[in-house]
């Protein structure tokens, strides 16, 4: 009982800044920055009719691009390195993997330099495609460790009776492995879909107009004039809403999937 309590407490506690995002977005400007703040104010679509007028489908779709595309490829990348490194181990596999850890302990600011200028004299400024390469190599190594944790799990038996059967390596991975690790998969791609979504940093730096993304386009609710609160709402709900639809779909498949993956 005591930890039931506990864990629902933690729970609202987390849950509490969301909640209130999306009741300040609901609200004028001045009743959103009064102090103490107002509880039951007036309803009001003010900040929702500013987002929307300022043109944010592009930033969005090109998001959804770069997100939905990198996830693809590094989940395709990911799920046979992962297979090399658990059912059929490589030699010294952990070095491997701790080789993989390490490319996330650079910081991205300290590569950003020599990846504006590498950009810059290929002419990928401001390019999706650009943008996609990154977030597939940034999320790269998570995926392989989480895969790597799900798939040495698979029974080494049911490998042998797909040999025996004939079964090529392609046809194993596709129609033995995967549908036994589809729960990891599936929470291995919602985590590379959330980090590359949220990504400003690269986004920033590398994109102006044409490959801008959505969090770059949240960042011009920010101005000089001051902070709008309801505005800066509002847009923040709409941005994170495919974020938490997929986190939403795949709850079931996340949840079998991380303890899964923390079973041995």
């Amino acid at each position: 009982m005591l930890l039931t309590t506990l864990a629902w407490v933690v729970g609202v506690l987390f849950f509490f800044p969301v909640l209130w995002m999306v009741l300040v977005s609901f609200r004028a400007e001045t009743d959103a920055a009064s102090n103490p703040p107002v509880l039951f104010a007036p309803v009001s679509l003010e900040g929702y009719r500013t987002f929307f007028a300022a043109g944010p489908w592009p930033p969005l779709l090109n998001s959804m691009t770069a997100s939905v595309v990198s996830t693809i490829l590094v989940i395709l990348l990911a799920f046979p390195a992962a297979y090399a490194l658990s059912i059929r181990p490589v030699k010294k596999w952990t070095d491997v993997l701790f080789f993989f850890l390490s490319t996330k302990m650079l910081p991205i600011v300290a590569g950003i330099l020599p990846i504006y200028l590498f950009a810059q004299a290929t002419n990928l400024l401001d390019n999706i495609w650009l943008l996609i390469i990154l977030y597939t190599s940034m999320n790269m190594p998570i995926a392989v460790w989480m895969l790597q944790s799900f798939l040495s799990e698979v029974p080494v038996e049911m490998l042998e009776a797909a040999q025996v059967d004939g079964a090529g390596l392609l046809t194993t991975l596709r129609q033995v492995v995967a549908p036994v690790v589809m729960p990891g998969i599936a929470s291995a791609a919602l985590i590379c879909f959330i980090f590359s979504w949220n990504e400003l940093l690269l986004a920033r730096v590398l994109t102006s107009t044409v490959a801008s993304t959505a969090p770059v386009f949240l960042t011009g609710f920010v101005t000089s004039q001051g902070l709008f609160l309801a505005k800066v709402c509002a847009a923040s709900f709409v941005v994170s809403l495919p974020v938490l639809a997929a986190g939403f779909a795949a709850q079931d498949k996340l949840v079998q999937g991380l303890s899964m993956g923390a079973v041995k």
